[in-house]
């Protein structure tokens, strides 16, 4: 059986909006990019390359969709993003869907229960600040990788809605790059 694991860039102050330059409602989008280093990028390189599937919602499914397949890189990063099998959660998309890309249908806890019975590995999720609330919400996140970037923007959408009860995680390993970015395993 798979596992849903929420993989995400946060702010200090729990920001997860506009990590790579996308619009920022007070344009404060980009604020990864100068702490971005190697070691950040070779532990998202092993994540994705270890991972079976992405779980994505509409909006970064649509925004994904539209950038990745233009995209190369000397890493395979991007074949990898490109190749693998996709599910989005949407309420308004309709099939077919692009870029590999598979929609949940209805019940949502029921669909993502299916979708960890055809997996064996990671089910990675990236952005999708909606989808990430709704699978807190109904408990069904099994990791969280936060990688936490050295920086305060004080506004912008939040990782865990102020809706998310209680939910105690234990610690299982920690990283800090050179750059100060500090990689939080957590598993719930």
């Amino acid at each position: 059986m798979g596992k849903i694991v929420v993989s995400e860039f946060v702010t200090l102050d729990g920001v997860m909006e506009a990590p790579g330059g996308e619009d920022h409602p007070d344009g404060k989008g980009g604020w990864t990019t100068r702490f971005f280093d190697e070691e950040a990028g070779a532990f998202k390189g092993e994540e994705l390359n270890a991972g079976e599937a992405l779980l994505l919602g509409r909006v970064t499914y649509e925004h994904f969709a539209s950038v990745w397949p233009t995209i190369t890189d000397d890493y395979g990063f991007a074949e990898r993003m490109n190749s693998l099998p996709k599910f989005v959660a949407s309420t308004t998309l309709q099939e077919p869907l692009t870029w590999n890309a598979t929609l949940l249908a209805g019940d949502f806890a029921a669909a993502i229960g299916e979708v960890k019975s055809q997996c064996d590995g990671d089910i990675l999720v990236f952005g999708s600040a909606g989808l990430v609330g709704s699978l807190v919400e109904h408990g069904l996140v099994d990791e969280y990788r936060l990688m936490v970037f050295p920086v305060i923007l004080g506004s912008g959408k939040r990782l865990f809605p102020d809706r998310v009860g209680v939910t105690d995680l234990k610690l299982v390993d920690t990283k800090t790059t050179g750059s100060g970015v500090a990689i939080l395993t957590l598993s719930a």
